[in-house]
């Protein structure tokens, strides 16, 4: 078994010295950015003033990349992120550009880093103005706002933004799109629509989450100084996955045999409803999965012996012993409402002690029943390792929560079901969280609209029971099974097309 990659992940970061590696991709709220940047300064003792000038010059490295010189406008307000846009102009007017600076907001109530950089810049050839001077400009920057918004843009910044979003010009955002959430990724009545953001310290919730990432363009992480080192014990809520899934997925040793890679118990599908057995099975075989059993209607044998003959065929009857042969078992898709199907679930619940995923029929079968509801609380109390997948229809019934409000609180209220049931909640959406009882959650950034089909979640039900299988951690193998079927769908969907990918697809795709 592989031990947690939580700690081991990577991605690329950018910035004014350069680009390495870092070990984790956390995205944190307003109040941990405030709370980092704050230890930064005055626990380590890097000035605020320095971080300005990084984060100006990481948005310097990123313009000249695009272009050695011309028009910047440049969308500041009063605090610091203001400030951030000023020393960027600085920086622009040294390397040639003509710079306009466009000023929003009360000077009175400006922040003492913009007061500095405001004093800095009168020795520059920079021209201030209320509007823009011209229709059309190289470079447009927004540094209004930045993180911490939490109320209706309107007034002369809401008048701001729609100015600057008719005017022509690539627009950079500074940190975030001024308007977004940097929580929820909401728009807060006006937002501007960025072609790239360079971010500052770690990239913010709201940029991976909709509507927010949709505003975001191209995002750039830069560091600044802004380390793990500014943490002082407390982490972020939310991270991702970002590296190739080879490096995360457990190793397959040399010398190992079919029993050795995991033994895949699948409850699925109802009398003559065999698809989802078929890419639930397809899925956990694509995995790697040694041995996969299905268990499943006599009338299913021929349709599923035939789609996916590497599987072992087994009836109802053959469900207790399965409970015993298997290293995961999941159970749900495609099994209906029937009495035979809330009776399966009973017996899985009750007797069986392996590794479980619920998913579809199985969640909804539990939502509508006090007594199997008891005895997932009783398995969970036990540490059996047991994994939720609901997508947000299964997950406002199991909440008794409409669908809207969990839309806009997916990780609370799948962070809330965990620690009712004390299990991990794959809480899927357009973005999913894989919340548990405590610690950070996992936010999956990849996957695709094309994935928004039918078929697609048993899909996912197949790779997490094998992961469940083969991975010691249950809240591991559910994000590394996210992570791993939002990857596949990017690869199906490029083969496919957005409108022509298909579940299957995505099942084909692991392989690869």
């Amino acid at each position: 078994m592989k031990k947690s990659h939580i700690e081991k992940s990577h991605i690329k970061e950018k910035g004014a010295i350069g680009e390495k590696d870092m070990k984790v991709d956390y995205l944190v709220t307003a109040d941990e950015m405030k709370e980092y940047d704050s230890n930064t300064i005055n626990r380590i003792g890097i000035p605020g003033m320095v971080l300005m000038e990084r984060a100006a010059l990481a948005a310097l490295e990123f313009i000249l990349s695009k272009r050695k010189g011309g028009t910047a406008l440049v969308l500041a307000g009063m605090g610091n992120n203001g400030g951030d846009g000023l020393a960027l102009a600085r920086l622009l007017s040294e390397a040639g550009w003509q710079v306009e600076v466009w000023l929003v907001g009360n000077p009175e109530k400006a922040t003492g880093q913009w007061n500095a950089q405001r004093h800095i810049l009168e020795s520059y050839p920079v021209k201030f103005s209320s509007n823009p001077g011209r229709n059309e400009y190289t470079i447009m920057v927004d540094a209004l706002f930045g993180v911490g918004l939490s109320g209706e843009v309107s007034g002369e910044y809401g008048q701001a933004i729609e100015k600057f979003q008719e005017t022509e010009g690539f627009k950079l955002a500074l940190d975030i799109p001024s308007g977004i959430d940097s929580d929820t990724g909401k728009v807060w009545g006006a937002a501007v629509r960025a072609d790239a953001t360079v971010t500052f310290g770690f990239r913010k919730r709201g940029l991976g989450l909709f509507p927010g990432c949709e505003y975001a363009g191209e995002v750039i992480l830069s560091r600044i100084g802004i380390t793990e080192q500014s943490f002082f014990g407390r982490e972020p809520g939310t991270f991702t996955y970002t590296e190739e899934p080879e490096r995360l997925l457990p190793d397959r040793a040399g010398d190992g045999n079919k029993g050795s890679f995991g033994k895949i118990l699948l409850a699925a599908g109802s009398v003559n409803m065999a698809g989802a057995a078929v890419l639930a099975a397809k899925a956990s075989c694509r995995m790697g999965a040694g041995m996969v059993k299905v268990i499943t209607p006599e009338e299913n044998r021929a349709v599923l012996q035939t789609a996916v003959p590497e599987v072992l065929f087994g009836t109802l009857w053959e469900l207790a012993e399965g409970l015993e042969w298997a290293d995961a078992v999941v159970i749900g898709p495609g099994i209906g409402k029937s009495q035979s199907s809330c009776s399966n679930l009973y017996q899985v619940l009750k007797y069986g002690k392996k590794p479980l995923v619920i998913d579809a029929d199985g969640l909804n079968l539990i939502a509508e029943d006090k007594e199997l509801q008891r005895l997932l609380t009783e398995q969970g109390e036990t540490g059996r390792k047991i994994v939720l997948t609901p997508h947000v229809g299964e997950l406002s019934r199991l909440a008794g929560m409409s669908v809207q409000k969990l839309k806009s609180s997916l990780l609370t209220a799948g962070t809330e079901l965990a620690k009712r049931f004390h299990v991990i909640v794959t809480a899927k959406d357009a973005r999913t969280f894989v919340c548990r009882e405590s610690g950070p959650a996992y936010l999956n950034l990849c996957g695709n609209s094309g994935m928004a089909t039918a078929g697609s979640g048993d899909v996912l039900a197949g790779i997490t029971g094998t992961l469940l299988a083969q991975t010691e951690d249950a809240f591991e193998a559910a994000s590394l099974a996210v992570y791993v079927h939002g990857r596949a769908g990017d690869k199906a969907a490029a083969q496919r097309g957005l409108r022509g990918c298909m579940a299957g697809d995505i099942a084909d795709a692991l392989g690869k």
